[in-house]
């Protein structure tokens, strides 16, 4: 079996830098591939210090949706952005007041893992918090998806004036890898924390959470886990089979919570990303539309993370379709729908607008 390896080590590259993440790019590189991924054979892609986040979202995806185990070793510095007050990956450009648009929202990487079946994932975090993120991680859990299993650690601010820091736990579990056996990594996980105490780290807040089990609707008897389903599906290819179990889930969800609840939601949302992977990126608009839209009618601001993800997806979708009266079609809608919601990259709605003149002139 091949899996793949994402390792992302960012952190900024002023005065605001905690901690030196990609530090431990050496020590990784060490480990063979297939050590790192736990797998026969692996893919190993490597971001240093990226600069934008849609190139980060970007590699994320395509690694998301390759078959196989998956395995994510994220090292950097949190930071809040002020305005929602949610927790993003400092990148290299990234400085207090402009997390909103430099630095990758934390909620992006759950929401690209949602679809992987449950027990393929694995993400090792190494991350620094800010005072700010600090204090919210008192009170919100730092989540990475349905299905996903987590170990790491978040360090906290550093006490008074000191050097920058070095991503320490996650050395520690390249150094056991590099041996060329992993551990089952909740042990590797151990044995990486009791390095870290070993050398005076105890302050850290550890993450070990493995996959959870799927949840369960009790409208209809809908048996095993339905993310490991629809994920088989659609790499056979049968992706009406994907999407007829996923709507099943979709409808048991509205019977038992309602159109406007999370769990009928993230049916709708599979389906959009379903769409997508089949190649229809009409159908995909048009879902991620809807999306928006129930949302917004159950009042969710205009600038919430999921609804916010809705357009940008819809009119990622839309740019994607390949007739032209098609997308004409939906260009008003998705226009009128982008003026509510202009999102995080400036000139949204003004490109879809210019878009929507060059479909008329043809």
């Amino acid at each position: 079996m091949t899996g793949t390896v994402l390792v992302l080590a960012a952190s900024p590259m002023g005065k605001g830098r905690l901690v030196d993440a990609a530090s431990v790019l050496p020590v990784l590189a060490a480990v063979p591939p297939s050590v790192l991924a736990g797998t026969d054979t692996a893919n190993v892609v490597e971001l240093a210090d990226p600069l934008e986040p849609q190139a980060v979202l970007t590699r994320l995806r395509a690694a998301a949706g390759a078959p196989g185990p998956l395995t994510l070793f994220v090292a950097g510095q949190l930071q809040l952005d002020r305005r929602q007050r949610l927790p993003h990956l400092a990148l290299a450009r990234t400085t207090p007041s402009t997390v909103r648009y430099t630095a990758l929202p934390w909620h992006w990487l759950r929401e690209e893992l949602r679809l992987r079946a449950a027990g393929s994932t694995t993400v090792v975090l190494d991350l620094h918090a800010d005072a700010e993120v600090w204090e919210w991680l008192r009170g919100n859990a730092l989540e990475c998806g349905p299905g996903v299993a987590v170990y790491g650690r978040v360090a906290p601010p550093p006490a008074g004036r000191r050097g920058v820091a070095a991503p320490s736990y996650m050395k520690a579990v390249a150094t056991i890898l590099r041996s060329g056996e992993r551990p089952e990594i909740s042990r590797l996980h151990q044995a990486a924390l009791a390095r870290l105490a070993g050398e005076g780290e105890t302050a850290d807040l550890v993450l070990s959470a493995p996959a959870p089990a799927a949840p369960s609707l009790p409208v209809q008897k809908l048996d095993g886990d339905p993310h490991t389903a629809i994920s088989g599906a659609v790499q056979a290819g049968r992706h009406a089979e994907a999407d007829s179990l996923a709507a099943r889930w979709e409808q048991a969800a509205v019977v038992a919570h309602g159109r406007g609840s999370e769990e009928a939601l993230h049916w709708a949302e599979v389906r959009a990303d379903l769409a997508m992977f089949a190649g229809d990126a009409e159908r995909s608009c048009r879902t991620w539309m809807a999306v928006a839209a129930v949302r917004l009618e159950v009042g969710q601001p205009v600038d919430a993370p999921a609804v916010e993800a809705a357009v940008d997806r819809a009119h990622h979708q839309w740019g994607r379709i390949g007739s032209a009266a098609r997308a004409r079609e939906l260009g008003p809608a998705l226009a009128e729908l982008r003026g509510r919601v202009p999102g995080r990259r400036e000139g949204a709605l003004d490109h879809v607008q210019q878009q929507l003149r060059q479909l008329s002139a043809r």
